[in-house]
């Protein structure tokens, strides 16, 4: 195996690179699963052979990774990948592998100013790139990036650019911060209307998609790409400190170490076991079992010895239950009946009707636990109060609201009790998901505007080819 570059295969600034042809792929490590890019960056060329026809290369700097690997094996972000029928199309499997996406060679005057009017157009909304620069580079080198400043961003600023064609025709839309490229707010009918009919992909960090009409820009031949799958181990990982908090009691431990009274901390130090249990043995109950809801089983099993049950529109594969050793129930009904504790991993509901209400809530166990890290649509607030009340449920945790930003008055009266863990939607909010979400979202873009597959699709059952 040669390499071109002429530097050790062990620097840890090397990049490998497969070539064929006219087309060169990006290696990212000697292992792909899940969006994460498993093993080191400093010894990549010693894991790699030379595929048939392809010639091993290296370049420098490296390409980001989505996000870091942990040591552990990964089995399976917003949780929007088992659709509710009627809202979006259902899921596969969950993903596991992560190929190598093609990128064309630089023109070898791609950076000219001669050339680049005639490079194909991408809109950047939102904020600049900040954990992905390499990508974005490369990116740059193949298309003419375009970012409207924040005021053209607007809704009556953008609307009015559409309709004047300001930005030409563009052939893709990516906004990898779900903290600004918003600011023109849903995406319905008015706006995709006016999108020129060169638009093929339009990509977003944001794991959820309530305010995108993903079934109209499918109809119109525009592939819409969510940052769901960068998003999933963090969301994950807060969905397990919750289902902990509804077993342990929590936030009646925080609430009586803060109060600044001996006798609330000594209330709590006595009576707060006789209401706790250990998690080991318990059932938990998942509905959705997706990206999300397959790593919160994967920590629940493998982690304190839970056993496993879900509910989702269509079962998923032999091998997705074995690795988790879930068991499937045909209706949710069946489901709330056998759980512990529920956690909701399903996609927001379409139409604004909830999943858990008066109705589902009767056939919780008595005492039974609920955890929402999906969208808070899905559950009505009022009925979730009424079941605290009545002690149907004996504890809850939400880290989704119904009117966000405000939280439900009730629910905040549990939170005081000790008896609800409330949380700002914070799930998908850590550095490794956002760095994620915006590799993804370029990811996507490059992918469909080089003819391959995208990574995190969410509407291709609504796509319509172009033409």
């Amino acid at each position: 195996m040669e390499l071109t570059t002429g530097r050790p295969v062990e620097e840890s600034s090397a990049e490998v690179l497969l070539q064929k042809n006219d087309k060169v792929f990006p290696v990212l490590g000697s292992e792909v699963c899940d969006m994460t890019f498993e093993g080191g960056e400093g010894d990549l060329g010693s894991h790699l052979t030379e595929p048939p026809g392809f010639h091993l290369t290296t370049s420098s700097p490296p390409i980001s990774p989505i996000q870091p690997a942990s040591n552990q094996p990964r089995k399976m972000a917003e949780p929007y990948n088992t659709p509710i029928p009627g809202s979006t199309p259902r899921s596969g499997p969950p993903v596991s592998h992560l190929h190598p996406l093609p990128l064309r060679h630089p023109h070898p005057h791609a950076n000219d100013a001669s050339t680049t009017a005639s490079k194909p157009r991408i809109l950047h909304l939102g904020d600049p790139i900040r954990f992905n620069k390499t990508t974005h580079d490369l990116l740059s080198l193949n298309y003419d990036i375009i970012r409207p400043p924040t005021p053209a961003r607007q809704r009556r600023a953008f609307t009015q650019a559409l309709q004047n064609r300001k930005w030409g025709d563009f052939e893709a839309i990516f906004r990898p911060s779900w903290h600004s490229g918003g600011e023109m707010g849903d995406w319905h009918d008015e706006l995709i209307r006016l999108l020129p009919p060169s638009v093929q992909v339009f990509a977003s960090a944001g794991a959820g998609f309530d305010g995108v009409n993903t079934r109209l820009l499918g109809e119109r031949g525009i592939i819409y790409c969510s940052g769901g799958p960068a998003c999933a181990d963090s969301v994950a990982d807060l969905a397990v400190a919750m289902v902990i908090s509804t077993f342990r009691h929590i936030p009646w431990c925080i609430n009586a170490a803060r109060c600044n009274s001996p006798s609330g901390f000594t209330d709590c130090h006595l009576n707060a076991p006789a209401q706790s249990h250990s998690l080991g043995g318990q059932t938990l109950g998942i509905i959705g079992l997706g990206n999300i809801g397959h790593r919160v089983a994967a920590r629940c099993r493998l982690g304190f010895g839970m056993t496993i049950h879900y509910f989702d529109v269509e079962r998923k594969a032999y091998a997705v239950e074995a690795q988790v050793g879930a068991t499937f129930h045909d209706s949710l009904e069946s489901l709330l009946g056998v759980a512990d504790c529920v956690v909701l991993c399903a996609p927001g509901p379409l139409g604004g009707e909830a999943i858990i209400d008066a109705s589902s809530l009767r056939h919780f166990r008595h005492g039974g636990r609920l955890v929402n890290v999906a969208r808070g649509a899905l559950v009505n607030e009022d009925d979730l109060v009424e079941a605290l009340e009545t002690g149907r449920l004996s504890s809850v945790a939400l880290d989704v609201h119904a009117d966000e930003p405000r939280v439900h008055q009730g629910l905040m009266g549990f939170a005081d009790q000790g008896r609800a863990m409330l949380t700002c939607h914070n799930g998908g909010g850590t550095v490794e998901a956002h760095a994620g979400s915006e590799e993804l979202s370029m990811r996507n873009v490059m992918a469909v505007l080089e003819g391959e597959e995208p990574l995190s699709a969410v509407n291709l059952a609504y796509l319509k080819k172009k033409g």
